[in-house]
């Protein structure tokens, strides 16, 4: 298996939950590129999930599309055994999938907070569950679960949001300490203010803050870049981390 330059994902298979649009697809393109065949996940936007696997064919690369949703046990349970049968392994997994409403605390009802939580922390508790069987079969693995920065820094009108993917940093470290002794890693790659187009599920999009040190919102291949490169052989040292690609809006 070749690990220099452009395939240094040759024989690899990923899979990436919610890669229809904006990170999820730039980074299952990304991951094409360096030589991985790809999984893609979507609940419902068929078309465009399937425009993303033609997009893969297009670069070389095989893809297969499972649709499904992350917040269901028995769809992701379908989904691992649809992904693990389209290829044979899964050595890749981002966590992708999420949705970002907008809701004042004091109005926020119990099941608009479980709908946030459901899809971004227990959608990637569930898919990591159903694929780290089939990693360790392998004796390798790599999971990048995206996290986001209002989880470190908070946010008007997003608790909900802010502690699903504050909730992703325990997991990721969880996983890590876990399943180190398996050949597995687990990092959490954390955009900050990434411009472009937003889905219907985004909510608004906050003004652009201040105090970003490089003064401009972040492209969606910047982000995208950096989870390609935490799934490089190269990366094979790092685990339990947080990474934050922020323009330098928040240091820990």
């Amino acid at each position: 298996m070749t690990t220099t330059g452009e395939q240094a994902l040759s024989g690899r298979v990923a899979m990436v939950t919610g890669a229809s649009r904006r990170i999820g697809r730039a980074t299952a393109l990304g991951l094409a590129r360096h030589g991985a065949d790809v999984i893609v996940t979507a609940r419902s936007a068929r078309d465009e999930i399937e425009a993303v696997a033609e997009e893969i064919r297009a670069l070389g690369r095989r893809a297969q599309v499972v649709m499904g949703d992350v917040t269901s046990e028995s769809d992701v349970i379908r989904m691992g055994e649809e992904a693990r049968s389209a290829f044979g392994r899964i050595d890749i997994l981002v966590n992708n999938a999420a949705v970002r409403r907008q809701s004042p605390l004091l109005d926020m009802s119990l099941s608009e907070w479980r709908e946030i939580n459901s899809v971004v922390l227990d959608g990637a508790f569930l898919v990591s569950r159903s694929i780290l069987p089939v990693m360790i079969e392998n004796s390798y693995g790599v999971i990048v679960n995206i996290g986001g920065v209002t989880g470190h820094i908070g946010a008007k009108n997003r608790a909900h949001v802010c502690t699903a993917k504050a909730g992703l940093v325990g997991l990721t470290k969880a996983i890590a300490v876990e399943f180190a002794d398996r050949g597995i890693t687990a990092n959490c790659l954390v955009p900050g203010k990434i411009g472009g187009e937003r889905s219907a599920t985004s909510g608004e999009s906050p003004a652009m803050p201040a105090d970003i040190l490089l003064g401009r919102e972040g492209e969606i291949d910047e982000a995208a870049g950096m989870v390609v490169a935490l799934c490089l052989p190269a990366a094979r040292f790092m685990t339990g981390q947080t990474v934050h690609v922020s323009g330098g809006l928040y240091m820990p």
